[in-house]
């Protein structure tokens, strides 16, 4: 297994690496280790926002909006 030193790292983070370690029962090496791990195995989403707002809000989702007939459009003001 490898293993990395991380340099420069604030005070604040680190208490409260060792706080959230303790509260969850593991060393401050392993939680550092399950974040890392949580962190970098997520594989990137294919879906972008017009996906998920479609999944959402699409006609087979209950939401059905009825759109006003088009009118054609009015004149533009005259600054004369």
């Amino acid at each position: 297994m490898a293993s990395i030193t991380i340099r420069n790292l604030d005070d604040e983070v680190k208490t409260r690496l060792r706080v959230r370690a303790a509260g969850n029962g593991r060393s401050m090496e392993e939680e550092a280790r399950l974040i890392l791990r949580d962190a970098v195995g997520r594989k990137p989403s294919s879906r972008n926002l017009a996906n998920v707002v479609r999944s959402h809000f699409g006609p087979a989702d209950g939401v059905d909006l009825e759109l006003p007939p088009r009118e054609p459009a009015r004149e533009p003001p005259s600054f004369e």
